[in-house]
């Protein structure tokens, strides 16, 4: 049980040619849930360092055959070990020195002879910043997958030339992807912005908070992470105007400024839980951190919900696209196939199209050749948003009917008139104007239904028609 504490708080390799210094820093660490390993010089910090790379690195600078600094330039040299974050440790003040400590690639320098609660407090925060890139660097190597994988469906798809609706249904898809990719960019900006500005000063910061205000930190961070909802603009200037008011009741200064963070933090409502850090003269200091700390965790958020936005619509474009035309029979379930397209065509019909879906429950799965008929359903989709001018309803049913699957998709558009209906299944008969279809998608949609020895009808008028597709559950050979 201790031990996946220890792996679960951090792995530390502690580098010290002096027993003492390395025993006092294993204690320290060790005490505070830290797997440590120590190592007394250069030679066995690297071995260690390349066989099982640590999360951290504390490092001295004065040891003998091999100093701190050549240490650091070789880890920062090795692709294996180059990612590592390394902290010096050193009795050595000069600002000299700590500038080279930098330039060989540590990210901090703390001084001998050292208190525990900085080092502590320097550890946590290079911990905690290794944590975060390491999940951006995951989520993009993610993305770049889910990019390269949606790329080479699309592909795919674009070759298919019997997919009538295919412009349209591109333009569609790279909009829903667009939109999370926007979403991750800025994220991941606001982030970097955050790392940027702010990674030399954080350790002093947390140093010289006091016991009192190091809670009240971590309680804002609990109390604003909580805060599910988003405020309208008009709502916060209405929630600072309150929260101003009572400040200047408490007569706490600096009012305006305390009360705009406080509601960007979602507190307008607990300000009596923090009255003693809302008078404290570094309060602003403060609530600015802990506001920029919250925004690095709704960033993070974002970055989650818009990947599960893109995978989704790269999983229904695997889906969509994970059957070889070999022409083989497979036991497919009707609805999986659907619900699919209607993923792929989810920018048109978030913009004014309601889906009623009624799936009639333990409907069997069909013997079937999948994907040709995700084709029809393409098709019949496609046919039906441009009825409506993508505004409408659109309902679909599914049933089981004795030894067949019934699919019924009925749209509220204009409607087929009655002269025309009789020729809509005629190769390159088409209603739509010149150059926006070829007459064929019907027809392919047809000739498809009749390979499944199914059948396919049409029945409409303004406001309703309804294409319905009935399938044997067993294809016969």
């Amino acid at each position: 049980m201790n031990n996946e504490t220890n792996t679960n708080n951090g792995n530390i390799l502690v580098v010290d040619d002096t027993p003492a210094n390395l025993r006092l820093l294993a204690g320290i660490l060790n005490g505070k849930g830290y797997k440590v390993r120590p190592v007394p010089n250069g030679e066995l910090a690297l071995s260690a360092a390349r066989g099982m790379p640590p999360d951290l690195i504390l490092l001295d600078i004065m040891m003998p055959e091999m100093n701190g600094y050549e240490v650091c330039q070789k880890i920062k040299a090795d692709e294996r070990t180059r990612d590592i974050p390394v902290i010096f440790i050193s009795a050595i003040n000069d600002v000299l020195d700590k500038v080279k400590a930098f330039a060989v690639g540590g990210v901090d320098y703390i001084t001998k002879p050292f208190q525990v609660e900085e080092v502590l407090v320097r550890v946590e925060t290079h911990l905690a910043m290794c944590k975060l890139q390491n999940k951006l660097k995951q989520k993009n190597e993610e993305l770049t997958v889910a990019l390269a994988q949606l790329k080479a469906t699309q592909n795919h798809l674009v070759q298919s030339e019997k997919m009538a609706a295919l412009g349209q249904l591109i333009a569609g898809i790279a909009h829903e992807i667009n939109t999370p990719l926007g979403a991750i960019r800025s994220s991941i900006g606001n982030i970097n912005n955050f790392l940027d500005n702010n990674l030399e000063s954080l350790p002093v910061f947390f140093k010289e908070l006091s016991v009192e205000r190091q809670e009240d930190f971590v309680n804002l961070m609990h109390s604003s992470s909580k805060q599910d909802y988003s405020l309208s603009t008009r709502e916060k200037r209405e929630f600072k105007r309150g929260v101003k008011q009572q400040l200047e009741f408490q007569e706490i200064g600096n009012a305006d400024s305390l009360a705009g963070m406080l509601v960007n933090l979602g507190l307008q409502t607990d300000l009596q839980s923090f009255l003693s850090l809302l008078k404290d003269p570094d309060s602003e200091k403060i609530l600015k951190t802990a506001y920029e700390f919250s925004s690095i965790q709704r960033s993070a958020k974002t970055i989650a919900t818009a990947t599960e936005r893109a995978a989704k619509v790269v999983f229904a474009l695997k889906s969509y696209a994970r059957y070889d035309f070999n022409g083989e029979k497979l036991e497919v379930n009707i609805a999986e196939g659907i619900e699919t397209v209607l993923t792929l065509y989810q920018n048109q019909l978030k913009h004014g199209v309601e889906v009623i879906k009624n799936y009639q429950a333990g409907v069997p799965a069909v013997w079937c050749y999948p994907d040709e008929l995700h084709q029809v359903w393409t098709n019949l989709v496609h046919n039906s948003l441009q009825a409506m001018d993508d505004k409408g309803i659109l309902r679909i049913d599914i049933v089981h009917e004795n030894n067949w699957v019934k699919v019924s998709i009925t749209d509220s558009g204009k409607g087929i008139p009655p002269e025309v209906l009789p020729k809509i299944f005629e190769p390159f008969f088409t209603t739509k104007s010149m150059g926006e279809g070829s007459g064929l998608g019907l027809d392919i949609v047809r000739k498809i239904i009749d390979k499944h020895q199914g059948k396919i009808d049409v029945e409409s008028m303004p406001a309703k028609t309804t294409f319905a597709v009935s399938l044997p559950i067993n294809l016969p050979e």
